[in-house]
Parts: C-alpha cells; sequence; structure tokens
C-alpha cells in the first residue's frame, strides 16, 4: 500500500500515549479516530492534550488555528467500529498479550482489507498478534517514545510475517508526520532502546534495593555523571510503574527465569497505586 492511500487513522487506547499519538497524526493532516472503552479515560486525555497545545500555543509553536484544525480532525470515540475507515490502526492499549490479541482479531473484522494493524508495544513483538488476524502481513510494530509529541524516534519492527511493502509504508508513514524511523528487521522484546533502559533500570533497582543509595542519589549520579536528561527512577515515574510492572511480568511469563520478575519495589508500589506521574506519586511526590 502506499503512503499516498494512507488518509484514515486509528489509535485504540487512550492513555498518554495513544493520545499523544492521535495528536501527533491529527496535527500532520491525517483524520484520527482515538477510541477507548472508557469514556473517563477519553475526557481526561482530551483535556491533558488542550493544555498541551495550549502551551505550545503560548510558547509561539503553534498557532490557534493550527490547533483548532488538529482538534477539528480528531474524533474521540467510545465505538471500535468507528475504525471501518481506517487505513491504519495504531494499537496503545494496556500491556497483556490476551488483551491486545483480542483487540487485533476485533481489528481484523471491523477494518478494510488494506488496513495495516500495528502495535505500539514497546515489549510484545507483532509475531504474537499477527496469527490472531487474517492479515499478518499486514500485521507490524510502530514503537513510539513517551512522550509522543515530543520524542523524535520511533521504531519500527518487522516481523517474519510483515510483508516488505508493510514495513516500508510503516517508515514512510511515521515520516509523514515529522518522526524519525528506524526499521528493525527482526523483532525481539523491548527492541532497541528499552532493551538498554532495562538494563539501567534494574541495575538502579538493585542499587537502591541493597541500601547502596537513595533513588534522589541514583537519579542525580545518572544525570550528571553520564548526561542522561533524566534519571531511571524519575523516567519509570514518567512512564508509568504499572507499565514497568506489566513488561517485568510479561518478561517472566516467557522465560520463568527469576531474574525476569518485577522488583519487588516496584510490585508493591504498584499494589498500594503509586504509578507514577498518572495517580501523582511514584518513586517521587508530584503536584497535579
Amino acid at each position: 500500500m502506499a503512503i499516498e492511500t494512507i488518509k484514515h487513522v486509528g489509535v485504540a487506547g487512550s492513555g498518554a500515549m495513544g493520545s499523544q499519538i492521535a495528536m501527533v497524526c491529527a496535527l500532520h493532516g491525517y483524520s484520527v479516530v482515538l477510541q477507548d472503552i472508557e469514556e473517563k479515560s477519553l475526557n481526561k486525555e482530551k483535556e491533558n492534550l488542550q493544555i498541551q497545545m495550549e502551551k505550545r500555543i503560548k510558547k509561539g509553536r503553534l498557532s490557534e488555528e493550527e490547533a483548532n484544525a488538529a482538534f477539528d480532525r480528531l474524533t474521540f470515540s467510545l465505538d471500535i467500529n468507528d475504525f471501518e475507515c481506517a487505513d491504519i490502526v495504531i494499537e496503545a492499549i494496556v500491556e497483556k498479550l490476551e488483551a491486545k490479541r483480542d483487540l487485533f482479531e476485533k481489528l481484523d473484522e471491523i477494518c478494510p482489507a488494506h488496513t495495516i494493524l500495528a502495535t505500539n508495544s514497546s515489549t510484545i513483538v507483532s509475531s504474537k498478534l499477527a496469527d490472531a488476524t487474517k492479515r499478518p502481513d499486514k500485521v507490524c510494530n510502530i514503537h513510539f517514545f513517551n512522550p509522543a509529541l515530543v520524542m523524535e524516534c520511533v521504531e519500527v519492527v518487522k516481523g517474519p510475517h510483515t510483508s516488505d511493502e508493510t514495513a516500508n509504508t510503516a517508515m514512510e508513514f511515521v515520516k509523514s508526520i515529522g518522526k524519525l524511523g528506524v526499521l528493525l528487521k527482526k523483532g525481539i522484546s523491548g527492541f532497541i532502546a528499552n532493551r538498554i533502559l532495562w538494563k539501567i533500570r534494574d541495575e538502579a533497582l538493585y542499587l537502591l534495593e541493597n541500601g547502596y543509595a537513595t533513588h534522589e542519589e541514583i537519579d542525580l549520579i545518572v544525570t550528571k555523571s553520564l548526561g542522561h536528561p533524566i534519571g531511571p527512577f524519575a523516567l519509570t515515574d514518567l512512564t508509568g510503574l504499572d507499565v514497568a510492572y506489566l513488561v517485568k511480568l510479561q518478561r517472566y511469563q516467557e522465560s520463568g527465569d527469576d531474574a525476569d520478575k518485577p522488583s519487588k519495589i516496584i510490585e508493591e508500589k504498584v499494589k498500594r497505586g503509586e504509578l507514577g506521574r498518572k495517580t501523582e506519586k511514584g518513586f517521587y511526590t508530584y503536584n497535579a
């Protein structure tokens, strides 16, 4: 499918990632449907996007007319059937394999035969989803980084089932929304960036759990000595402790290796509902 034929974009899941992916696409001229099963989530992220756009307008990065036009192109929906005209759908729901497989099966029934079905998952390779559809050649990973409105790089991952045409179109689509795509010709859980980040976070958690330093001190050392823009604990708060927990749980279920189990600290915080910025408390405490 040629990039010129992509006019309508669907994004499934209106969390922080899904909503920002949808807005990026709308800002670059696409007609977008952002769908979720929770009206509360849709309303919350609509407000968040309005705040983000207002900040950009005040800083002179975006005109009011451009922001309004983007919102005019963006539909917030509770109905998955609104994807019936989508040329590409990007899934950004909870990081649980069965939930994603169920969604891909539904999308396969609803969407036109030419529609590319992509997952934004950072850990679940598309080969685990492709056989839930009758179009495995049109299934791939398109992995945006958080926050999607800001981060330039996008990992496009070609599974053994993904056609060259789909991979090339996905790369062209990423370019068309102002992002820098990197094509991975083989899938591996976590891809490139997150596999490196996981190693850093695992070591940071080991140092914290064994009393070598506090999370504040570890973040300070990483930012001031290694030059990272954000420390591993602040980054985990940003992306969500629940996401970190589910990622490790998925890896453990696949490997059976105790080393892949979620850390006790993150597991306990998730149980207490301390999920990071989204709940105003994680490793750090935040004001609303």
